[in-house]
């Protein structure tokens, strides 16, 4: 991976800052759950971001068929395109949004970094890539880590949270609908935009919360009138950076890294995430959390770098 960011920066560049954003939008998410209902949220969130994209669609699409090189969209594959929209936004956001209710910042943050391991079982399953003993060891350990986190030691001692554990829960859930679908968009961006394909998981997303959000409003239609000044610049910053620059740097990062490499950056979550949970939500460290994390850590390093570093060690096998 070293000599990757070394030939070709620009890309890790790109996936780094998709991870800042991420990392930052567990805290502010966390803040404008208390002003926003999830589901209204998710689709002003969404609603809001295709809107504001659809105009350099027109422009890119009008570009394109200057040049000979319309791009539309063809049947066969919207099925993969609706699928990969319901699976790593719609699912994605609304169990993390729902998970993220019931839990920590800095805990969602921690069980956020099973997602490499989750796309070495997908690929494992699913696509039938090799896997090793040292990435079979990383996964129990990982699973082990997120135990911990999850909070399932705490029953033994008497301080079980069932809604932390619910909430912990949902973010799992969430991890594996992120990764299913980033598995089927690293499969679509070989035909289509990475703009068009935001664009279109964005409205898609938008038409999934459309219903529940007008449920909210005729449950409670004062609620719009007790967002504060702090709710509206969470909503702008999941808007314009969570949602529009991190999807776009993401999908513009994974056309030239692994995905596998391309999740590493979720190491940087935990760090951001209590960097601003502990002073603006009052979250504190707990000694599960800290436990928990280490094993996580090294779990995920034996079940995806441990496996790069196995392929390299076999290949020099070979040549020898």
């Amino acid at each position: 991976m070293a000599s990757g960011i070394v030939k070709k920066p620009i890309p890790y560049i790109a996936l780094f800052f998709a991870y800042l954003f991420w990392g930052g939008n567990y805290v502010v998410a966390k803040l404008t759950l208390g002003e926003f209902p999830v589901m209204s949220l998710g689709f002003l969130r969404f609603a809001f971001a295709a809107l504001f994209l659809l105009p350099f669609v027109l422009v890119q699409r009008r570009s394109l068929i200057a040049q000979g090189k319309g791009e539309k969209i063809k049947a066969e594959d919207l099925p993969k395109l609706f699928a990969m929209a319901l699976t790593m936004v719609a699912f994605n956001i609304f169990f993390f949004y729902e998970g993220l209710k019931r839990t920590s910042a800095i805990d969602a943050s921690v069980l956020d970094m099973s997602v490499p391991i989750f796309s070495v079982l997908i690929g494992w399953v699913f696509l039938k890539e090799k896997i090793y003993a040292i990435n079979l060891f990383g996964i129990l350990l990982d699973l082990g880590g997120a135990l911990v986190i999850l909070g399932i030691p705490l029953i033994f001692f008497g301080s079980f949270s069932p809604d932390n554990l619910f909430g912990n829960t949902l973010i799992i859930f969430s991890d594996i609908c992120f990764v299913i679908g980033a598995t089927l968009n690293k499969k679509i961006l070989k035909k289509y935009s990475s703009l068009l394909l935001v664009w279109v998981s964005f409205l898609a997303a938008a038409v999934v919360f459309a219903i529940p959000a007008v449920n909210d409003y005729i449950q409670d239609p004062t609620w719009m009138s007790k967002v504060t000044v702090l709710g509206v610049l969470g909503l702008v910053y999941i808007v314009f950076l969570s949602s529009i620059s991190a999807y776009m740097l993401f999908q513009w990062g994974l056309r030239s890294v692994d995905l596998e490499k391309a999740t590493l950056f979720q190491y940087l979550s935990p760090g951001i995430a209590a960097t601003f949970a502990v002073p603006l939500l009052g979250e504190r460290i707990s000694y599960s959390f800290i436990v928990g994390t280490v094993i996580i850590i090294l779990g995920v390093y034996w079940g995806t770098l441990g496996k790069i570093e196995h392929h390299r060690l076999e290949h020099r096998h070979h040549n020898a």
